[in-house]
Parts: structure tokens; C-alpha cells; sequence
């Protein structure tokens, strides 16, 4: 954990984008701007990489001895970038206030904390568009669907709406962990590399930040992707019962090396997105806070 020199003014390496200093900070274009530079983002990475993920979901789901399919690997890119737009949105769109207010009330030594919580609260607000998204997503890659709104459809009509929601438990056992370390690592990493340089990072370092701080968080929680993925593709065929039944189903029949399948994928998938969402995230934040400088003036 970086700890702020006294004589700097934590707001200046606190903000992605700096307000200047000893000014009130205005959560409503925090949340404004948050929700269209994390939608820009987000679609950004989903579309750049999708036929990494659709690649890792399908290793992850291959049992003992079965081939991987590299044919469609853009199946479910619509509804994934339809659902990623508003999840992003969100996901950056609570972060950014929520960290704001939480750095308010930590002690400065302990601004981390405020990282890793306000990266939970966004990730569980953005989880009631992801889980579906996810879900549907997943369904078309591994070949259960030719469309979405076939896909939405038969989950429905078979599993009911709760189908849609199909592993949230281990979704957010995944993500919130993924989402607060991610957040956390990334926003440590800038504030050192500020006070280290004396200055604001420019595009290429953040990228560079972000791709690092994917990279780790992303092999760090393979295990839980896997699971994840499991419990979200098993429709009503429930070889699993619950996220404890399908860790031990899996360490048992297949090994514990089975919970690392597709980490290669996934840390390059990551990795690279992670790059690629920083870097658009605090470009996009820029570009906002240029067009506004009134805005600034009124603080």
C-alpha cells in the first residue's frame, strides 16, 4: 500500500482526473460521468477481445478427454455488448462516487480499504445486468443457442426467470473479490507511480497500470471463474448443486488442476482488456472533463 506524502493534497492522486485542490467534490457528475466513460469502456473490451472469452468459456467447460470448437467464436457478441454498455456504466458510474465518499471517511493510510470497497459496491450494482448477460452469453459460446432471443426464451420458458440468474451466488464470489482487488491494485499502483514521477500519468501508463493490475487479479481468481462458468452453462442438467458441490464434483473427477482450465486465455483476455478499459476509461474521463471546465469553476 502507497502511502500519500504529507505534503501533497491526497485529492490530487486520489481522482483519476484532477479537480484541483481543496475544492468540493460533485458526486453527480462523478455518477454522470462515470456511467458514459465506463459504457465506452466496457464496449470497447468486450468488442476488441470477445473471441478470447468465447474461447476460455469453452476450455472451461470441456470435460476430461473432449475437443474445443474454435468455429463461431463471435456467438453472443450482440447481447453481450448490449448488456456490457449498461453494466459498465453502472459498474464505473457507482464506483466513482462511492470511492469518493469512502476516501472521505478512511484515514488517509488506509485509502486501499476505500478502493476495495467502493470496487464491491460497483460490481454488486452492476451484477443484476451482468448475471443475465453473462448467463445468455455463455449459453450461445458453448452452443445451447443459435440467438439470443431464442436463448432468453427457452431459459425461461424451461428454468424460469430465475434461469437468468443462474450461478449469481458464484458470480459475485468471482466478481466482487475480482472487481475490489482489480480496483484497489490499479488505484495503488496510479497513486505511487504519481508521487514516483511527480506528475499525472498519461495515456499509455495508465493503460499499462490497468493491464497489470488485470493481469494478477484476473490469474489470481481463475478458480472462481471456473465455477462460475460451470454453474452458469449446466441448464437443467444441474450436475452441480451449489457452488461447495461443484468444487469438490470437479477436484474429484477431473483434478484440482481443472479449476485453473483456461487461465491462459483468461489472463491474456484480461490483461489486454484491462488495458484496453483503463485506458479508454481515463481517456473518456478526460475528454468529459475538458468539456466541462465551467463545471470546475462552480466547485
Amino acid at each position: 500500500m502507497f502511502k500519500m506524502p504529507p505534503q501533497k493534497d491526497p485529492d490530487k492522486f486520489f481522482m483519476s482526473i484532477s479537480n484541483g485542490e481543496n475544492k468540493q467534490f460533485d458526486y453527480l457528475r462523478a455518477l454522470y460521468e462515470g456511467c458514459i466513460a465506463g459504457g465506452v469502456a466496457g464496449v470497447a473490451v468486450e468488442a476488441a477481445l470477445y473471441p478470447i472469452d468465447t474461447i476460455k468459456t469453452r476450455l472451461q467447460v470441456a470435460r476430461a478427454g473432449l475437443k474445443i470448437d474454435f468455429k463461431g467464436l463471435y456467438s453472443g457478441l450482440a447481447v453481450n455488448l448490449a448488456g456490457s454498455l449498461p453494466a459498465s456504466a453502472i459498474f464505473i458510474g457507482v464506483y466513482e462516487p462511492a470511492k469518493q465518499k469512502l476516501l472521505e471517511i478512511f484515514p488517509e493510510n488506509l485509502n486501499a480499504l476505500a478502493h476495495i470497497a467502493a470496487g464491491a459496491i460497483g460490481g454488486a450494482a452492476s451484477s443484476l445486468v451482468r448475471v443475465p448477460t453473462e448467463v445468455v452469453k455463455q449459453r450461445i459460446q458453448t452452443g445451447q443457442f443459435k440467438s439470443t432471443s431464442s436463448a432468453v426464451r427457452l431459459i425461461i420458458a424451461s428454468e424460469g426467470f430465475k434461469g437468468l440468474f443462474a450461478g449469481y451466488g458464484s458470480f459475485l464470489l468471482r466478481d466482487l473479490p475480482f472487481d475490489a482487488l482489480e480496483l484497489c491494485i490499479y488505484e495503488q499502483l496510479r497513486i505511487g507511480y504519481k508521487v514516483a514521477a511527480k506528475r499525472d500519468l498519461n495515456d499509455p501508463e495508465n493503460a499499462m497500470i490497468g493491464a497489470f493490475a488485470a493481469a494478477i487479479t484476473g490469474a489470481v481468481t481463475t478458480p472462481l471463474d471456473v465455477i462460475k462458468t460451470r454453474l452458469m452453462v449446466q441448464g437443467t442438467q444441474k450436475h452441480y448443486n451449489g457452488i461447495c458441490d461443484c468444487v469438490r464434483t470437479i477436484v474429484k473427477e477431473e483434478g484440482a488442476n481443472a479449476l485453473f482450465k483456461g487461465i491462459g486465455p483468461r489472463v491474456l483476455w484480461i490483461g489486454i482488456g484491462g488495458s484496453i478499459f483503463f485506458g479508454v476509461l481515463e481517456k473518456t474521463k478526460k475528454v468529459l472533463a475538458q468539456r466541462n471546465p465551467q463545471t470546475d469553476a462552480e466547485k
